[in-house]
C-alpha cells in the first residue's frame, strides 16, 4: 500500500459559515458574540452561526485551525477526533493526530492540545475534509476498536456503524481489525466488536 501524499489536498477556501480570530474579529469579540447568542462555539477558537448545520467539513476546518500550519500536511485527525469530525463522538479535549511513519514524529513535538500517534497510513486510509487530513471512516473505526478502551469505544463505534453514508460495516470492520499487524489490544478489540454485534 502506498503512503498517502497530502500535497495539494489541503487547498481549502475560508468557510463563510465558520468564524475564527482574524482581521475581522478578535477572539474576545467572538467570545462576546457567543455569550450574546449570535454565534455558537464549535471547537477551539472557532464559532458557527446558530442556524448553520454542523457538517464534517465544518468540524474538520475548526480542527485544522487549531493545528499549526507547518504541521497540517504531516498529521491526520484520527481515532475519536475523526469520529467527532464525522459526527459520531463528542468534541475531543485534545486532538488525536496520526503521523505517518515516514515523518519524524520528533519534528512535530510541541503542538499544544494534541496527542500524536506514529502509525502506517495507506492511500485508502485518509481523506481530505475542510483543509484537514482525516482518517477514513473504516480506518477510524478500526483504530478506535484497537486503541480506545471499550467503555469509550462502543458508543463511537455504534454511531459510526449506524451511519450508512459512512460505509462502515461490522463484518468489514472485523476483517480490518483481524488484518492489523500484531498489536497489544487486538484480542480486546475483537471482543469489543463481538459485543457490538450482540446489540
Amino acid at each position: 500500500m502506498h503512503s498517502f501524499d497530502p500535497a495539494a489536498h489541503l487547498q481549502e477556501p475560508a468557510l463563510q459559515e465558520l468564524y475564527s480570530p482574524s482581521r475581522i474579529f478578535t477572539w474576545p469579540e467572538l467570545q462576546s458574540m457567543a455569550l450574546d447568542g449570535i454565534l455558537r462555539p464549535l471547537y477551539g477558537k472557532s464559532y458557527a452561526a446558530p442556524g448553520v448545520a454542523t457538517t464534517p467539513r465544518l468540524r474538520a476546518r475548526a480542527a485544522a485551525l487549531t493545528v499549526p500550519a507547518r504541521m497540517r500536511t504531516k498529521v491526520v485527525a484520527g481515532r475519536l477526533t475523526a469520529a467527532w469530525i464525522y459526527g459520531c463522538a463528542a468534541p475531543p479535549e485534545r486532538l488525536s493526530l496520526l503521523v505517518d511513519a515516514k515523518h519524524r514524529i520528533s519534528s512535530l513535538r510541541g503542538a499544544r492540545d494534541c496527542s500524536l500517534h506514529e502509525v502506517k497510513l495507506g492511500q485508502m486510509d485518509v481523506v481530505s475534509l475542510g483543509g484537514m487530513l482525516v482518517s477514513s471512516p473504516l480506518r477510524t473505526a478500526a483504530d478506535i476498536a484497537l486503541h480506545i478502551e471499550e467503555e469509550r469505544a462502543l458508543p463511537a463505534l455504534f454511531s459510526l456503524l449506524a451511519r450508512p453514508d459512512l460505509g462502515v460495516r461490522l463484518r468489514l470492520l472485523t476483517l480490518a481489525v483481524e488484518a492489523a499487524p500484531r498489536v497489544p489490544h487486538k484480542k480486546r478489540a475483537l471482543s469489543t466488536l463481538a459485543a457490538l454485534g450482540q446489540r
